[in-house]
């Protein structure tokens, strides 16, 4: 990646929202779950009418905060997105702002550009053909049911999980996603997330908690596991470990559409492949930004900014709001606030 050039074009794009005085809100402490919009019929809170969902699949969410859809992408793009990830991991495109992230037990030494050294890659908005994924009319056709017609594109990640040391460190913590995100209502974003081949236990599926989205958002931190925690992987430190979960065995091209309150994680990789997802954080952009300081979400904005000036340089008075007005994209309809 030409790091150099891509901390430059941030640092501008920073010094110019710099001179903006944007309007923000104030967060709960907990930066917590807000009530439903006025617009909502008393039955159905998580969702807006439409033409798309059934009424039991409306229902399924409203009660549970993540429906799976079949068969949803085509065996065609997901071979698309795959041959891009490994163009990128073998550094044949570099597209800028990208992130390429490594698993903790990968040695420096073992960093040269291949499939086996690449865990995750995050901010894909500047590459044409991963970016497509946020794009697709039939991953559009469902968010639309949940954040309105005006939709923003705010976080886009390819996750590799690759086979498990032993250490265990493959596997992601028990966590809600809006902790990471500063802005607002959590009842107009919702994540699409789209397995690129069969997943099941055995290669580490998503484990969620059913109706944990009707909660608040819960404090987070790194979990003290022995074997150690990939940078950003923080878990919630108080819920019911006795509450239900279900492990979410997903076929090639299923989708899964989630809140960002649904408390939710995923297992070790036992097996000796890369299990392989793609996904995106959409928004309506008639959301609003947040200030983080003095929440829960703090020790996400200090880490996340700590991480930015090391790979670009931008100013450490970077904000998580500075970073989203950036990276988000219009991917439908109009932008009128994001």
């Amino acid at each position: 990646m030409n790091q150099s050039r891509a901390g430059a074009r941030l640092r501008i794009v920073l010094g110019h929202l710099s001179q903006r005085s944007a309007r923000v809100a104030v967060a709960h402490p907990t930066s917590g779950a807000v009530s439903p919009n006025s617009f909502q019929t008393p039955q159905f809170q998580y969702t807006r009418d439409n033409n798309v969902l059934s009424l039991e699949q409306r229902q399924f969410y409203e009660e549970n905060g993540y429906l799976v859809i079949k068969n949803l992408v085509s065996d065609a793009d997901i071979k698309r997105f795959r041959n891009e990830f490994e163009r990128i991991c073998r550094g044949e495109v570099k597209p800028e702002q990208m992130m390429i992230m490594r698993d903790v037990t990968i040695a420096k030494s073992e960093y040269a550009p291949s499939e086996r050294t690449v865990s995750k890659v995050q901010y894909f908005q500047e590459d044409e053909e991963l970016f497509r994924y946020c794009t697709l009319p039939e991953i559009l056709k469902y968010v639309e049911c949940f954040t309105g017609p005006n939709i923003m594109a705010m976080h886009a990640m390819l996750i590799n999980k690759p086979p498990d040391s032993g250490k265990k460190t493959s596997r992601n913590p028990l966590h809600q996603d809006l902790h990471y995100f500063p802005f607002r209502p959590s009842n107009d974003i919702v994540c699409a997330w789209t397995a690129m081949e069969h997943i099941d236990r055995n290669n580490g599926c998503l484990c969620v908690l059913p109706g944990t989205h009707k909660g608040y958002l819960k404090p987070h931190g790194y979990p003290k596991w022995e074997g150690g925690v990939n940078i950003m992987f923080h878990g919630i430190q108080d819920y019911d470990e006795n509450s239900p979960r279900v492990h979410l065995v997903m076929e090639k091209g299923d989708t899964v559409f989630f809140h960002p309150l649904l408390i939710h994680g995923s297992g070790w990789n036992r097996t000796q492949g890369y299990r392989k997802t793609i996904s995106c954080h959409f928004a309506s952009a008639d959301c609003h930004y947040i200030d983080l300081k003095g929440t829960s979400q703090e020790i996400a904005e200090r880490e996340f900014v700590e991480l930015l000036h090391k790979f670009y340089g931008t100013p450490k008075d970077t904000s998580l709001k500075d970073v989203f007005r950036i990276q988000g994209r219009l991917v439908k309809g109009e932008r009128t606030n994001l």
